[in-house]
């Protein structure tokens, strides 16, 4: 365990006028406060942030970060105070403390919603002072240095938050060391059995190729100080085994297919020698083509510099190189901590300086203003934590930088919301090119606008920044919040009224925290669009209600047929008589024609599948069954409806239905559908969810135009939720 006398010499090494008084305070005072408490190891629980502190040692952090550290659990864990902490220590610190601790007995419905809260208000103290960040992640690597001693469960679970958040944003903050460090430790509980296979290989290559690794770095040295590069520094290293199984799975290969196992780092002292170095190496040795990346030119977002690039090395082996200046070298290790703002004592709305090093998080922060909910800051956040990016211009010569994949309405979004909202074309480098194009790194984009457009909701499924998709969900919520806010009003009364409540918008305001929005109707359109459970929000407003109602089963009577369990009981009818007489052309003298069980009908754009009998398999054209024959071209028959038939024969169609659970609903639907000459077949109806049903119903009609009719009736119902035609 670390001392305390061992932690002061840490600091004054690297600032001998530090101040060893705050550093003596703010020890005794965490001893104090946190007494006899244990770690879930056995130590003493004054052991961890001693640890968190060292940690912060390593990246040279100022005294009063170091003290920050030390203290950082006392409000959480202890009797101590925020205005304690003031008095003691001063405001700046106690600030700083009490953006580390975390919100206390949150009141909310879901685990996701409370992590989410806590993650935004983690988020707000940095965007005031970001060493509560640095405290942070310290915190999470000596908590993940001894996860060990938890459950099972549990070390599971912060591992997997681990590797979601903490692990990509040290990397976006620029420290890679740590990040590598929390993969590692996280994907060992996450799949163990991978890490220890990738572990044990990595250890026999270790100790075979040790006299390899030594004769690259020798031949390099050697290359760069001929050609007068004389102070340089060249260090190759194994990579880590999260790295390494994260690229066997993206590329689908075995460790024994990897190629580029090892990593050389060239560490020079002048800018223009990091080019001079990249040249000699790729003179010398052929380099590997599309693996060449120019972060010097281009930076990251997190102010990372290098020059990466592949190349077939010395014995024909793939090398990887990064060439760097040392400045560039620290940066990449430290990042943030390494930043010029800090070494002048400007920690303090760092996060607001205007460089690149912070615009994403700049970004993030605006998504707290905008008033999402907790699970959509969560996923804003873990968007833009994994992006690899790729630069764009505007047409006016402004550098947009996105991640990789994006398209023209990421690109139209990230210069202003309003751009994106009003987006209906794009031209990239002076083409009209597709809304869905993937744009590559140098690509100008302009935007064309439209004063009435209106984000289609399928624009959701194509971006790829969190900004984008946030805005998108944002401009359609009020068209959907319309549509399900009458549905999700009723089920609202009927849950109330159950339980012997009653309902009102009003008893709703008073809760919407702990329901994870922030506004009734959201609350109500939810409740309708099934994303939550009107059960959930009784509960918010009633926390002590015990719901006694019991469930009854429908029993089996004449004509319905039970299923195995989890599947539901559907209402059989006698099988239709056989096919024949049915109005197609093309069958080519076929004696037998038969239907997939989901049906085809008159109108439908359809295709013949021959069978080994002889016989013809008629397929709807949307039908995934047809997947099966792309090989078999042989087989597929053009064939299509004899529209100058006469028609006395009804067909199959097959519709799913999401319903509203009460009494009446079947009813509402099968009178419907009776008033529109259309016939039922069958009907399978499962509960999903409290409020909800799903109904399988096959059915017969004559055409697709009266099957069409037959859907847009029972959408228009109160008690559906969603009608689709269903293809097998």
């Amino acid at each position: 365990m670390m001392r305390q006398y061992e932690l002061v010499e840490r600091v004054q090494k690297y600032k001998p006028d530090a101040d060893v008084a705050l550093l003596n305070k703010a020890y005794v005072y965490a001893m104090q406060k946190h007494g006899r408490q244990k770690r879930a190891s056995g130590d003493p629980y004054i052991s961890h942030p001693l640890e968190v502190a060292a940690i912060l040692t390593d990246l040279h952090m100022d005294e009063s970060t170091i003290a920050v550290a030390l203290l950082h659990d006392t409000i959480e864990d202890t009797s101590a105070t925020r205005s304690e902490i003031d008095a003691f220590f001063g405001d700046e610190i106690g600030a700083l403390v009490e953006g580390l601790t975390k919100i206390k007995r949150l009141d909310l419905v879901s685990r996701k919603a409370q992590q989410a809260e806590n993650l935004r208000k983690l988020f707000l103290a940095v965007a005031d002072d970001v060493r509560v960040l640095l405290v942070k992640l310290a915190d999470r690597l000596h908590n993940m240095r001894t996860l060990y001693y938890m459950r099972a469960d549990k070390r599971r679970r912060i591992s997997e938050e681990t590797m979601e958040i903490y692990a990509p944003l040290a990397g976006r903050m620029g420290m890679q060391d740590m990040r590598e460090e929390l993969e590692d430790l996280s994907f060992q509980y996450i799949n163990p059995e991978a890490y220890e296979t990738i572990r044990d290989k990595l250890q026999d290559l270790s100790g075979q190729n040790q006299a390899l690794v030594k004769s690259i770095e020798d031949e390099l040295k050697a290359l760069l100080t001929e050609h007068g590069l004389a102070d340089v520094k060249v260090k190759g290293r194994l990579k880590r085994p999260f790295s390494i199984f994260n690229k066997m799975q993206s590329k689908s290969l075995s460790f024994e297919q990897m190629s580029d196992l090892y990593g050389f780092r060239i560490i020079v002292d002048e800018l223009e020698s990091c080019y001079r170095a990249l040249g000699l190496v790729h003179t010398r040795w052929r380099m590997v083509p599309e693996r060449f990346k120019d972060y010097i030119s281009n930076p990251k977002q997190n102010g990372y510099q290098s020059l990466h690039t592949t190349i077939v090395g010395p014995l024909r082996q793939r090398i990887e190189l990064q060439i760097r200046t040392r400045s560039m070298h620290d940066i990449a290790e430290y990042g943030i901590a390494a930043h010029s703002l800090y070494k002048e004592g400007r920690a303090a709305g760092a996060a607001n300086d205007e460089t690149n090093v912070f615009s994403w998080f700049r970004r993030t922060i605006e998504a707290l203003a905008e008033g999402d909910s907790p699970e959509e800051f969560l996923e804003h956040t873990k968007l833009e934590l994994f992006q690899d990016q790729v630069f764009c211009f505007t047409p006016k010569g402004q550098l947009i930088a996105l991640p990789k994949d994006a398209t023209p309405i990421d690109f139209a979004y990230a210069v202003h919301t309003n751009i994106g909202d009003t987006c209906v074309g794009a031209k990239v480098n002076g083409r009209m090119m597709p809304l869905v194009t993937r744009l590559n790194n140098g690509d100008e984009v302009e935007i064309i606008r439209s004063g009435v457009q209106v984000p289609p909701p399928a624009w959701e499924g194509i971006v790829v920044t969190g900004k984008a998709r946030a805005a998108i969900r944002r401009a359609t919520r009020a068209a959907i919040r319309k549509q399900y806010s009458g549905l999700g009003y009723r089920i609202l009364e009927r849950t109330f009224a159950r339980s012997g409540k009653t309902f009102s918008r009003e008893v709703l305001a008073s809760v919407l925290h702990r329901l994870g929005q922030s506004d009734v109707e959201d609350v109500i359109a939810a409740v309708g669009r099934n994303e939550l459970s009107s059960v959930d929000v009784l509960k918010a407003v009633f926390p002590d209600h015990k719901d006694e109602r019991v469930t009854i089963k429908p029993s089996v009577e004449e004509g319905w047929v039970s299923l195995p369990k989890g599947e539901g009981m559907a209402f059989r009818l006698p099988e239709a008589e056989g096919e024949a007489g049915v109005p197609l052309r093309g069958l080519n003298g076929a004696a037998i024609v038969r239907f997939t069980p989901t049906g085809a009908v008159p109108g439908d754009r359809i295709v013949g599948i021959t069978e080994d009998d002889g016989s013809i398999m008629v397929y709807p054209i949307q039908s995934p069954g047809l997947q099966q024959y792309e090989d078999q071209p042989d087989r597929w028959v053009d064939i299509r409806w004899d529209i100058d038939s006469t028609n006395d024969k009804r067909f199959r169609a097959r519709i799913g239905i999401n319903v509203l659970n009460e009494p009446g609903t079947l009813a509402r639907i099968t009178s419907t559908i009776a008033t529109l000459d259309v016939n039922i077949r069958s009907i399978r109806m499962d509960v999903i969810a409290e409020d909800f049903a799903e109904v399988g119903m096959d059915m017969e009609v004559w055409d697709l135009r009266q099957l069409t009719q037959t859907i847009n009736q029972l959408k228009a119902l109160d008690c559906v939720a969603t009608v689709k035609r269903e293809f097998g």
